[in-house]
């Protein structure tokens, strides 16, 4: 696996939320022998045993100790991926951060069913999706303190032995308005960090370009917000009809508007669907290189 990544031009890898556990005596012989350096991890990494799909959200932080032992499993898996991270010289390792769960309704779906049946609906100007889109997000604020609070302890849990192991945190954005934190958050959270300078914000450019196409916040203004606490990026595509982690170019985001953005110490990551073909891996590398010389 990483002897082919090198092959396509990769010095440095993310191990993602995908890794097996048996894949790691593989990993470790391969970074053994130099074949490449490991960037970031991405929790969680490697899977829990019996785990073999990528499972990112197998475990949230952000479920409060009444809906049974979800968090302490969070807490356990995220300290051996930190555990691992430090293990492979990883700078960062990337989280996500819970959601906000309905055991009835969950006015997202409201939302999402509304823009399967209206595909033309423009967030601009649709009026009636205006409004469910108000309605979606109003219900998902009001249920959301409980959830939130779980998630800043849970994150306050895990920043000392991150500490310790001497690595950071990259906290995500997320692309569906259950999903924790609301963008418009991220700024007063990462100040309130027990250990500020052990957390930073990750921008999974994907996931702001489904979340502009929603109406819900643009991409500059998320960059904008936390441009001074920002510690890489995951940088893929969408198509123009809604489908991430597509080539780099085949898609609709403003990466020059994007590239703005990036400095020096800054990890940038190319989080591209296993389906995209190499070729287009190669060429969303050069595309990405071609901006930073420029």
């Amino acid at each position: 696996m990483l002897e082919e990544m090198a092959g396509l031009g990769f010095n440095y890898v993310e191990l993602s939320h995908g890794i097996r556990i048996t894949l790691v005596p593989g990993i470790l012989k391969a970074l053994g022998q130099g074949v490449v350096k490991v960037s970031s991890v991405h929790n969680f990494c490697p899977l829990p045993a019996g785990v073999v799909h990528a499972a990112p959200n197998l475990f949230e932080p952000s479920v409060p100790a009444t809906h049974g032992h979800e968090q302490e499993q969070w807490l356990r898996y995220s300290r051996r991926s930190l555990d691992f991270a430090a293990q492979v010289g990883a700078r960062v390792m990337v989280v996500h951060l819970g959601s906000v769960r309905f055991f009835w309704f969950n006015p997202a779906r409201q939302l999402r069913r509304f823009v399967r049946s209206h595909p033309d609906a423009s967030p601009e100007t649709d009026e009636g999706y205006r409004k469910v889109l108000s309605k979606a997000v109003a219900g998902v604020r009001k249920r959301q303190p409980r959830f939130w609070d779980q998630t800043r302890r849970s994150v306050d849990q895990l920043l000392p032995y991150a500490a310790e192991k001497g690595v950071l945190l990259g906290l995500e954005n997320r692309e569906r308005i259950e999903e924790l934190p609301a963008d418009a958050d991220f700024p007063d959270f990462l100040k309130s960090l027990s250990l500020p300078e052990q957390g930073g914000y990750w921008h999974d450019a994907g996931h702001a370009e489904l979340k502009e196409r929603m109406g819900v916040i643009t991409q500059r203004r998320l960059l904008e917000e936390n441009e001074g606490r920002t510690l890489g990026f995951h940088l893929h595509d969408v198509s123009d009809d809604g489908f991430d982690h597509q080539p780099i170019g085949k898609g609709r985001i403003d990466f020059k508007m994007v590239r703005q953005f990036w400095k020096p110490h800054h990890l940038l990551v190319l989080e591209l669907n296993p389906l995209v073909k190499t070729e287009d891996v190669v060429e969303s590398r050069k595309r990405i290189e071609d901006l930073m010389a420029g």
